[in-house]
């Protein structure tokens, strides 16, 4: 059985799957953990975006 949720579609890109993953694990109550998680979903987004233009 997956640890995860069924409604978060995959990306089929495995770094940004895990750090979406890593997001969707944050503990709702740590708005400091969400944010940090929210922070790198956004570096790994930039970097993955980023690459496209090469």
């Amino acid at each position: 059985m997956s640890d995860q949720p069924e409604d978060r579609p995959e990306t089929g890109d495995l770094v940004i799957d895990s750090a979406l993953a890593e997001l969707a694990a944050s503990p709702e109550v740590d708005l400091d953990a969400q944010l940090a998680a929210g922070e790198e979903v956004q570096r790994t987004l930039r970097s993955r975006l980023g690459d496209l233009g090469d």
